[in-house]
């Protein structure tokens, strides 16, 4: 299975790779989901990693008990905040040379490209709206840290936005994961989360390239 079959099957079906986390690692899962959006967020390379419908799924069975919801919350907001600051100081050290380099390894250029096109569009306010975009979410404190924003100001967009991401998706999860109809089309509601946090970054490109 290639990668890209790989991550769509860990969409299509995250609820239940999910719950085989937890039978078989228990309390490690609160690592392993900390690990996951630590990775997302903070680093260039991992921006296939789930992030929307992952704190969605985790409100999910936090609602069943399986998981404790605000032990899940408290360790994912720390992530996307850690993640977002290593990113920030990665874009502040290196980010200069890979903007002035060609065919970097690793880093897809297209959507540096158009992260920064986000970011002269938004401004600061990319750091609270991206967490809310794939992909972007990804190379948004990277840009922030190349373009040295203030580490001060980052760091107040960086803990709201933060804060904001996991509570909106945990208890969207919470509140209607176990709905019958959602339950019933796991896989393809997550799928529509994802497709619907992406219409902003489609929108703004259809728009730049018109």
């Amino acid at each position: 299975m290639d990668l890209v079959s790989a991550l769509l099957d860990v969409v299509l079906h995250l609820d239940r790779h999910l719950s085989d986390v937890i039978q078989h690692y228990g309390v490690w899962t609160y690592l392993i989901l900390f690990l996951i959006v630590f990775c997302e967020t903070g680093l260039v390379v991992t921006p296939f990693l789930p992030g929307d419908s992952l704190l969605f799924a985790v409100g999910t069975f936090a609602a069943l008990g399986a998981l404790d919801l605000w032990l899940a919350m408290a360790l994912l907001m720390v992530a996307a905040i850690l993640g977002d600051s290593l990113n920030y100081a990665i874009g502040a050290r290196v980010g200069p040379r890979v903007f002035r380099q060609e065919g970097v390894r690793f880093l897809n250029r297209r959507h540096l490209e158009r992260t920064h096109a986000f970011y002269e569009r938004y401004g600061a306010k990319t750091i609270v709206i991206a967490r809310f975009v794939p992909i972007v979410r990804t190379f948004a404190p990277f840009v922030a840290g190349i373009g040295r924003m203030h580490h001060g100001r980052f760091q107040i967009y960086n803990i709201i936005g933060g804060v904001a991401w996991v509570n909106l998706f945990v208890w969207a999860g919470f509140f209607f994961g176990n709905i019958a109809f959602i339950k019933n089309h796991f896989g393809l509601v997550t799928f529509a989360i994802v497709a619907v946090s992406m219409l902003p970054m489609l929108v703004m490109i259809f728009r730049r390239e018109r």
